[in-house]
């Protein structure tokens, strides 16, 4: 039996690995599969945003080598970078 992290981790693995084999090189979300993946899975944490680049501007900030597409090691510091920012919210109704 997976404990929660194991499976969380799993998941992670799972939802890349789901949008980044749609087009190109399935090991990579180019801008198109991001979009999807970041209004599927994550769309209500980003509901707020009235920025219609967002998506432009989380990829620049994503794409540490400069080719154009997240692979799973920059894909992993977003989820970082919001499991950090989401943290507050959740530990204040504690």
């Amino acid at each position: 039996m997976s404990s929660q992290l194991e499976t969380a981790v799993d998941s992670l693995i799972s939802v890349f690995h789901s949008y980044s084999g749609k087009e190109g090189d399935k090991y990579k979300l180019n801008k198109k599969e991001l979009k999807d993946l970041l209004q599927n899975e994550l769309g209500g944490l980003l509901e707020t945003q009235r920025d219609p680049e967002v998506v432009d501007k989380i990829m620049q900030d994503l794409d540490e080598n400069g080719d154009g597409e997240v692979d799973f090691q920059e894909f992993v510091i977003l989820v970082a970078a919001l499991t950090v920012a989401c943290n507050p919210f959740f530990s204040e109704g504690t």
